[in-house]
């Protein structure tokens, strides 16, 4: 009697721990809002079609924003967080400060959505739902995008500083920082051909032009440095340039031909072609634009479901600067 008890007990406990969890393994869905907000995406591409077409680099912005999302504790809207007495956020890390836009989209974006439906979509989801309707607004490719994220309730800059990308990074240590988030080379190249639109601050690609190495086209590193400008004396920190000296508001395939042609702007980018195992990807690219697009939005997709947050886990936040 005792055994039979202990046996029903057991198998009472493992149901309610298999139930509970339920939340926890919830699925992403691209049909999520279709009852509870079906307005939502039609929304969200409006506004966001409206600020690329006031300012078209925001495209890029948006598009970066969503990955410095899903790259520091999944893609959970926690880059959104501003910082708290108690809390030091994303914004400021190394990557981010004085460098992150789009804060303001989003958060327009968010107001509109809530207005229509009031406590249903999440920032997270509209982060990423932004990003594939940026692409597609400067005639870039476009996915499917998975929905039912939550919004975190934390965010940490000591996080932001160790998971994201630098462009400082070796092409072994992009590797190793990809593969931690289940992303292999060919994601790596492919996210990265999103430089084809975009620009960067002199500050982050100072030392590349300045070093005469033999891995940069000297016209070209003389261009950036003299004219721009971006002098080794530190000055000029905040002065920009596109990523893709060739075609920097069009979303096409020709950053990998600059990178051929040592003029990749950022060290990081050059290292995809420098003798070694990505430059057979980079020439694949520039043979077949329609294999880059084709693979950038599959590593989308696949960076997409880093680590969402579901079920009953996080919140939906009312605005997504601040938790609720």
């Amino acid at each position: 009697m005792a055994s039979r008890l202990s046996f029903t007990f057991v198998a009472l406990t493992i149901l309610m721990i298999t139930f509970s969890c339920i939340p926890c393994q919830a699925q992403l869905s691209s049909t999520f809002y279709d009852r509870t907000c079906p307005s939502a995406l039609s929304t969200i591409k409006g506004a966001v079609s409206a600020a690329v077409s006031r300012e078209r680099r925001m495209a890029a912005s948006l598009i970066r924003l969503h990955f410095h999302d899903c790259f520091v504790q999944g893609c959970d809207g926690s880059v959104l967080l501003d910082d708290t007495s108690s809390m030091t956020g994303e914004k400021n890390s190394l990557n981010n400060a004085n460098s992150l836009r789009g804060f303001d989209v989003i958060e327009n974006v968010k107001s509109q959505v809530e207005s229509r439906c009031p406590g249903i979509v999440s920032c997270a989801d509209i982060v990423a739902i932004a990003a594939r309707d940026a692409s597609a607004a400067v005639a870039g490719p476009s996915w499917t995008v998975k929905l039912g994220r939550r919004d975190s309730l934390t965010a940490s800059r000591d996080l932001a500083d160790q998971n994201l990308p630098r462009f400082t990074n070796t092409l072994s240590e992009l590797t190793s920082l990809f593969s931690s988030k289940n992303l292999n080379q060919r994601d790596l190249v492919a996210l990265s051909g999103s430089h084809t639109i975009g620009q960067a601050r002199c500050f982050s690609f100072r030392a590349r032009v300045n070093s005469n190495a033999s891995d940069i086209d000297p016209e070209f590193a003389r261009t950036r440095r003299d004219d721009l400008p971006c002098p080794a004396d530190g000055s000029g920190n905040a002065n920009l340039a596109p990523l893709d000296v060739t075609t920097p508001n069009t979303f096409d395939n020709s950053y990998f031909r600059n990178l051929v042609n040592k003029k990749g702007l950022l060290q990081s980018d050059q290292v995809l072609f420098s003798g070694g195992s990505t430059d057979s990807i980079v020439n694949q690219y520039i043979r077949d634009s329609s294999i880059f697009r084709s693979d950038f939005a599959a590593a989308m997709v696949k960076m997409g479901d880093l680590s969402p947050l579901t079920g009953s886990q996080g919140e939906i936040r009312r605005v997504c600067n601040v938790v609720n």
